[in-house]
C-alpha cells in the first residue's frame, strides 16, 4: 500500500514516515499544499495523509481540487484545527476522516488501516484463504495457532495477493503497491520476495502462481467438500 503524507511539520514528517515504513507502507512525503496537489495528479496512491496549513497551497485547497478532479483517493486530514465548524468542512469536501492533533498513535495507526480496508473493499475485517488467515485490522497473517512472522516488504506483498487473490497482480502494480518515488524495485527483486513467499506458503498449501508476461497470482484452493 501506497501513502503519501503531507506534513510541513518536519520532525512530525520524520516520525509518521518511520512508523508507517515500519508498518510495511511504501511513503512519500511533501511539505507544501502545491506539490502535494501535483503529486497526486501525476502518481497513483492508496491514501492521502493531508494537513491543513500548509505553505503554497492550504489543505482544503488542496482537497476541494482533488475532488473536482473526481480523484477517489482515500483523504485522512490530520491537522492542529479542530473546531466543529472545521471538521464538517473538511468532511463535506470530501475527506474520508478526521484526526486532531495531538493524537495517539495508535489511533493513528487504526485509522489508516480502517481507511485502507474500506479502499480495498474488504467487507470484513479477516480474509481467510485456505488454512491462512489474514487480520486486517492488526495486519497479521496466521495459520492455526502460528502466526507467520514475515519482514515487512514480504508483509506487504502477502497482503496485496490476499486483497487480490485469484487475480493477476502484474509487477507494475507491485512496484506500485511497494514503493515511494525515492525507492525502486528491480524484476530480480520483486522474483526473490515471491519466491520466499512461495516457500512460507507451500505448507500451507498455498499456491503463487505465475502469469508468463503478466504477473503472479495467489489461488484460492479448491473445496472438495
Amino acid at each position: 500500500m501506497r501513502i503519501l503524507l503531507v506534513e510541513d511539520d518536519l520532525p512530525l514528517a520524520e516520525a509518521l514516515t518511520t512508523l508507517l515504513d515500519g508498518a510495511g507502507y511504501a511513503v512519500d512525503v511533501v511539505h507544501d499544499g502545491l506539490s502535494a496537489e501535483l503529486l497526486i495528479g501525476a502518481e497513483r496512491f492508496d491514501l492521502v495523509i493531508l494537513d491543513l496549513n500548509l505553505p503554497e497551497k492550504d489543505g482544503l485547497s488542496v482537497l476541494r481540487s482533488i475532488r473536482a478532479r473526481r480523484n477517489p483517493v482515500p483523504i485522512l486530514i490530520l491537522t492542529a484545527r479542530g473546531a466543529p465548524d472545521e471538521r464538517v468542512t473538511g468532511l463535506d469536501l470530501g475527506a474520508d476522516d478526521y484526526m486532531v492533533k495531538p493524537f495517539d498513535v495508535r489511533e493513528f495507526e487504526a485509522r489508516v488501516r480502517s481507511i485502507l480496508r474500506r479502499q480495498a473493499g474488504a467487507r470484513a475485517s479477516e480474509i481467510q484463504i485456505g488454512p491462512v488467515r489474514f487480520d486486517m485490522a492488526a495486519r497479521r497473517f496466521q495459520a492455526g495457532p502460528d502466526v507467520l512472522d514475515l519482514p515487512a516488504r514480504e508483509l506487504a506483498l502477502l497482503e496485496l495477493f490476499f486483497l487480490r487473490a485469484g487475480r493477476v497482480v502484474g509487477k507494475e502494480a507491485i512496484v506500485q503497491s511497494l514503493t515511494s518515488l525515492d525507492d525502486s524495485l528491480s524484476d530480480n527483486a520483486i522474483e526473490q520476495y515471491v519466491s520466499r513467499l512461495r516457500r512460507r506458503l507451500q505448507p500451507h498449501g498455498l499456491t503463487l502462481r505465475t502469469a508468463r508476461g503478466l504477473g503472479y497470482m495467489l489461488e484460492r484452493p479448491v473445496d472438495r467438500g
